[in-house]
């Protein structure tokens, strides 16, 4: 219902909404929504990949360690790495004052509120979903296809361009559709650094201008990017799959780099790790620090948080029970997988369209309440609009697929024949699900309720939206906090959010070590990532 309600503003525009959004800035958000597109796409398509085929055919120093810290900066949202990046290079920044203090007041030092500033900051939070499906789709591939390459006469180079790469593009447009989806659906980091694309227009029309109509407008804009590059990762992956052609393939030889090589392989991975992750992380820490030596600490503070835990603990658990009802339901009755493919598409939404609609939703859902209250003689009102369980059906549509697909892949690995042995002993269905999957889908469980627990605690488009007047979280405090240039302030609630997030980064790490000394085939940690994640 939200989708269809926000997809019916291109079927029915109203001209004159559309008229007044082009004179204003319509122009100027399309621009900045394909440049920053582009360009993050771009930028972790190349980082993200570059640093997989370093880890996975070098050895360098640290290369073991640097393989899982590449992960670390999945934990920062990027209104976080926003507002430090910006805090750190601003005119008033540590940076700029002591370059001017050293080279004199006019030197030169590049805008972190442009474009490049912009898809810099998203590019360093965004490369690691490209990293992991890289990494994943390389180790899959063994040592067998790169050394008949090489006994063909081709170089480790050119077998890793003509035969590698190849067959890992699957993989690879996978991981840009993910960090494409969340670039599109950001409205933290670019609101931070003053670079207005097509979601910071939906809020500001919504909020700001109280024009419900204009934002339904942008909102379905916006459903078209979104719709358009689903149907473009479909059409460049072109059904393309890789299947190993059986038994254990011999691990890829790697290539030593020796020296000067060998350490600047090694710098690279720290320099990537310490700006995306080490330096944000450590600024938090301090401003946090002085926040607690001061006695200035939001008075607030456990208020968010507890908003924060129980919007995120609450979603997860429906989240994951309904996505094991969906996988369940789709085992036993199979016809039906498709419609439940289609009820977990949320993810693929961006957050604003997604509050759009589902605020149109709520609205002619209270509206015909209302209706039927006045019918039996009570006065209507808005019993769902703003409302705490609004938020909560938000947040199960944004994330459902994250709790399903865990969930869906879990019981897959349970066999039929435990089904029709319970069955035969007279177990009806959902005795067999209670007493036998669930135990055995412990692990895929966990992972769902972790993943939907972390989206939900950084989730900030559908917050803003759909919030009950003066009910604020961990996510939208850092928001007002910013908007204001009040860094240390956003400190503490921005390092909650960042432990928080270091969770599911852990999870995938173990998971991925535990195939490996268990020699379960890779990937499943790349169905994990792509399909989770």
């Amino acid at each position: 219902m939200p989708i269809i309600l926000v997809g019916r503003a291109v079927l029915n525009p109203s001209w004159d909404v559309w008229q007044h959004l082009w004179q204003t800035r319509l122009g100027e958000m399309l621009v900045h929504t394909v440049v920053l597109t582009v360009g993050v796409g771009v930028g972790t398509l190349v980082l993200g990949t570059s640093l997989a085929w370093l880890v996975i055919f070098h050895r360098f120093p640290g290369r073991r360690v640097f393989e899982w810290m590449l992960i670390l900066p999945m934990a920062v949202p990027s209104y976080v790495m926003a507002f430090i990046t910006l805090s750190i290079l601003t005119f008033t920044g540590p940076i700029q004052t002591a370059l001017r203090g050293y080279f004199g007041p006019d030197i030169w030092f590049p805008d972190i509120r442009s474009a490049p500033g912009v898809i810099t900051v998203m590019t360093l939070v965004l490369y690691p979903y490209v990293y992991l499906l890289a990494r994943a789709a390389f180790l899959d591939q063994g040592a067998a296809l790169i050394d008949a390459a090489r006994a063909l006469g081709h170089s480790r180079r050119s077998a890793f361009l003509r035969v590698v790469l190849p067959l890992a593009r699957p993989s690879l447009v996978a991981g840009s559709a993910l960090v494409l989806m969340e670039t599109i659906a950001d409205i933290g980091a670019v609101s931070v650094l003053g670079y207005p694309t097509l979601t910071t227009g939906v809020y500001r029309v919504w909020i700001g201008l109280q024009d419900k109509q204009a934002a339904m407008q942008l909102a379905s804009v916006l459903l078209l990017f979104a719709i358009a590059l689903l149907v473009l990762e479909r059409s460049l992956r072109s059904g393309a799959r890789y299947f190993q052609a059986g038994g254990r393939s011999r691990r890829i030889e790697q290539l030593h780099l020796k020296g000067w090589r060998g350490w600047s392989a090694a710098g690279f991975c720290l320099a990537v790790v310490a700006v995306a992750f080490g330096i944000p992380f450590v600024q938090l820490l301090l401003w946090t620090a002085s926040q607690v030596s001061e006695g200035a600490l939001d008075f607030r503070y456990l208020e968010f948080a507890r908003n924060s835990l129980f919007l995120a603990g609450v979603t997860a658990a429906l989240a994951v029970f309904i996505g094991l009802m969906l996988a369940y339901g789709g085992r036993l009755y199979p016809r039906t997988r498709s419609t439940i493919e289609f009820s977990a598409m949320g993810y693929a939404i961006p957050g604003a369209v997604v509050g759009v609609g589902i605020a149109a939703t709520i609205a002619a859902a209270q509206g015909a309440l209302n209706s039927v209250l006045v019918v039996l003689g009570f006065a209507g009102g808005f019993l769902l609009f703003g409302s705490v369980a609004a938020l909560i059906y938000a947040y199960l549509v944004r994330f459902m697929a994250v709790a399903y697909r865990p969930v869906e892949a879990g019981l897959g690995k349970v066999t039929p024949n435990m089904d029709m042995a319970a069955r035969s002993l007279g177990a009806s269905p959902m005795r067999t699900l209670r007493r036998i999957h669930a135990p055995l889908m412990r692990a895929s469980i966990l992972t769902g309720v972790v993943l939907v627990f972390v989206d939900v605690m950084k989730e900030l488009p559908a917050t803003l939206f759909l919030r009950p007047l003066g009910y604020d979280t961990l996510a939208t405090r850092v928001w007002q906090f910013t908007n204001e240039a009040l860094w240390e302030e956003a400190a503490l609630p921005a390092l909650t959010i960042v432990l928080a997030g270091i969770i599911p980064v852990a999870i995938l790490i173990r998971e991925s070590r535990r195939a490996r000394e268990k020699g379960i085939p890779t990937p499943e940690v790349k169905d994990l990532k792509e399909e989770v994640v």
